[in-house]
Formats: structure tokens, sequence, C-alpha cells
């Protein structure tokens, strides 16, 4: 492909390790990778893309999905529920999903989260019914055109031995490390630059066995991949690890073998200190799913004092079954106002929230070639609106998550165009969205 070069921005949010401003600057891009920034920049051979008008910051991260769960949003009988009670209403339903459901509920998810600005994404997909793979969001994401860290969840205790999914669900624990295998051979590619990376990510404490717990660390270390779960997302949460465990969910995971610095944890709404100074020590990561938080009444993270302590932190939208939708500018702008509801109104300002959004994420997921626009990194960029409604008469362009757009204007990935004046080029949304609307109906009758 020719080389890109991005002219004339109005302020380029680097996120370097300078954290550099650049006025004025253009961006050159050549095979996917950013080749220089400077202003006036020659174009010679070069595609030229005019952003004049326009904010440039790294492409968002995204460390924590379920993309099934598009097809389940709103959902009557789940909107005002509890975690718990909020899974036992939605186990039934996503019983019944198939390839179709998988592949068309992931396109949904990634163009929603790339028109929030999302360049690379994790999903965190543990079930498996009628056939479902996790080729199919594989698939899907090689179609939206997004970098995609899909992992291989799972779910072994059934209602039947205490658990709380419904058996249907539940798969075999040899079944699970085969397929672990099956996906990391067939899909995992961990060179810089590589657009798709595999995870093995046991669904949570409460669904899988210690054994699965500690079999899956010992599989995935061996691969090479990292390792995802869900941790302390509530107190109900931290119940069922006193009650069940005998201790802590931050010992469990240190038990077992899940803490280190190719492991990140959901939620950690509950972490108490001794467990964030074990992340810290640890150089363990966390996924903090601030809007999903909210609506399930699980509380406020500590993300100030995890911050402090040095624990690696990125943004998630999680499913948007638990959110309803999956736009992580949102998830940046929500993060700093709940830690200003909890700490006061200096806790955390618009630019760390946006490094949380962008370098933060990256670095949770061991992507040291995303996150940043630097020379060297890859072209993962997002183009904000500077003239756009939400920003008339901001002070501060930099200041996106106070007064900016929470669509993107224009989505670069590996230097392709993903999005361009507000619409996916990649895939024909519209007629996905008719296609997702269908299979909801179906599900509802």
């Amino acid at each position: 492909m020719p080389d890109l070069l991005i002219r004339n921005a109005s302020v380029i949010l680097t996120m370097d390790d300078a954290r550099s401003e650049l006025a004025n600057a253009d961006i050159l891009i050549s095979d996917g990778v950013i080749a220089a920034i400077e202003a006036d920049l020659p174009a010679e051979n070069a595609d030229v893309f005019d952003a004049t008008g326009a904010i440039i910051t790294p492409g968002l991260v995204n460390t924590h999905h379920h993309l099934y769960q598009t097809l389940t949003r709103a959902v009557p009988g789940a909107q005002d529920a509890l975690l718990f009670g909020w899974l036992q209403r939605l186990y039934p339903i996503w019983a019944r999903f198939g390839p179709e459901e998988m592949f068309v509920s992931a396109q949904i998810g990634l163009a929603e989260l790339a028109l929030s600005g999302c360049t690379l994404t994790s999903d965190h997909l543990y079930l498996f019914p009628n056939g479902a793979r996790l080729d199919d969001t594989i698939a899907a994401a090689a179609e939206v055109g997004l970098r995609f860290h899909a992992t291989r969840g799972a779910m072994s205790i059934g209602e039947s031995d205490g658990g709380l999914p419904p058996d249907s669900l539940v798969e075999a624990e040899r079944a699970i490390l085969g397929d672990c295998i099956r996906v990391i051979d067939a899909f995992h590619d961990p060179r810089p630059g590589a657009m798709t990376r595999v995870g093995v990510a046991p669904c949570s404490p409460f669904s899988v066995s210690r054994d699965l717990m500690r079999d899956a660390a010992i599989l995935a270390r061996d691969k090479g991949v990292m390792l995802h779960t869900h941790l302390a997302e509530n107190d109900e949460d931290i119940a069922y690890s006193l009650e069940k465990f005998g201790c802590r969910p931050g010992q469990y995971a240190e038990d077992l073998g899940w803490v280190g610095d190719d492991v990140w944890h959901a939620h950690c709404v509950k972490l108490n200190g001794q467990e964030i100074d074990l992340f810290a020590r640890t150089q363990t990561g966390v996924a903090h799913c601030p809007c999903s938080n909210c609506r399930l009444g699980s509380g406020i993270a500590p993300l100030r004092q995890m911050r402090d302590a040095g624990v690696s932190v990125g943004l998630g939208v999680d499913g948007s079954a638990s959110n309803d939708m999956g736009n992580l500018m949102a998830e940046a702008r929500q993060a700093m106002l709940l830690q200003r509801v909890a700490n006061g109104a200096d806790a955390m300002s618009a630019r760390e929230a946006l490094e949380i959004a962008t370098r933060g994420g990256a670095a949770v997921l061991g992507r040291d070639d995303c996150g940043q626009i630097a020379v060297g990194k890859r072209a993962d960029i997002a183009v904000w609106d500077a003239r756009a409604v939400e920003n008339a008469g901001s002070w501060d362009p930099a200041a996106l998550v106070l007064a900016g757009p929470a669509k993107v204007r224009d989505l670069f990935v590996e230097g392709h165009q993903v999005v361009a004046d507000g619409r996916m080029q990649t895939i024909d949304l519209d007629k996905v969205i008719n296609r997702q609307n269908a299979l909801a109906a179906r599900l509802a009758e």
C-alpha cells in the first residue's frame, strides 16, 4: 500500500513517553507504522489525508468485552438486577445462540467500538452453544478491521454442581483445554504489529474449578499467551470466594498462578489494599469497566489507589448486556467522573483518563507497539472533529473527555481507514444492523 500522510492536525495528543502535544503537525505512515511526526512533511508519493480542524489521538484500547451480548441489550428482567441475578436471567437466552449470533453480534460490537475511536479490543467469549466457536468472532474482527485479542473463555461448573450457569452451557475441562490449544495454534500471532492474538480466559472463579484455573495458567505460559478472567467484581463475588475458597479473590488468584505481567483481571471493584499491592508488585493488569460497574450496582473501583500503587490499568466497556452500549470515550469520561465522586474533583484529570484509555490499555494487553503516536509504533489513529458542537467554546482541545465528541470522525488501524466521516468503511453497517435486529427479535419470541 502507498504511504499515507495525515496533514496539518490542529492538535496531536501523542501519549508518547514525554506526553507530547503537537500543534499543526503531520504524521507519515509507511507499511502500517508511523514513520515521521513533524510539521510540513513532504507528501512525495504518499496519499494525503487532510486533518485540518481535527484533534488526533492514538486509537483507544478496550481491555474487556463480551461482544456476543450486543444481542441482549436492555433485556427486561435483567435491567435492574445485581450480577448473579442478571446472569441467571440471561443464561437461558444465551444458550439459544449459535455461530450466526456470535458472528453478527461481534460485527455490531466491533463497529460500535470503532465509531467510538477504538482500534484495539479484547473479547472474552466463555460460552459456545450450538456449534459456536471462537473462530466466529475472529472472522468478524477480520472483516471489521480492528486489532483483536480474542480470549477463549470457559465455564465448567453448572447448576447441578453448585455453579451459576445452566448445565447446557458448561463444557468438560479436558475439551476446554484442547480447544484452547486449537485456537492458539490456529490464530495467535505473537509478532509485533499482530492483528490477532489469542488468550486463555476461564470465565470466573464461580463458574470453573480450581483445577481448570491452575491448568489454564500452565497451558497459557507453555504457549506464551496471556491470561484473563473476572475477579472481585462485587460484594457477592467476595462472599462467594470467602465461603467456597476460604480466602479473598487476590489470594485465590495468587495461589493458582493468576498474577504476573501476562495476566489481567476484569473489574477488581472490591480489591483491598493488600490485593492492590499484590497486583502492583507482580505487574498484574486490571480492566476497569466503570459504566458496567455502575449499571450493575457493583461499586466504584479503587482506580486512583491502583494507579498510585503502580498497577497497570486499562478501560473496558464490558458486555453490552451490562452496559447497553460500547463507547470507549464514554468509559474514559465515566472513569474520570467516578474517581472525582469518590476522591474529589482533583482526583483524575481529563488527560490521565485519556492516557488510561490509550497507552494504559495497550500496556495491559502487552502491546508496547500500540497505544501511542510515536515513530516506530503501529499506525492506529483516531481523528476527532474539533469543530463539532461538543467542542464549541472549549478552551482546551486536549480535554476531549470533558468537552469533545464521543464518536470519532475518522479511524485508521495499521494505516487502513476503517471509519471515514463518521461511517464504517469496511462493512455495510446498515445491513448488519438489520440482521442483528432480526436475530434479536427471534430470540425475544
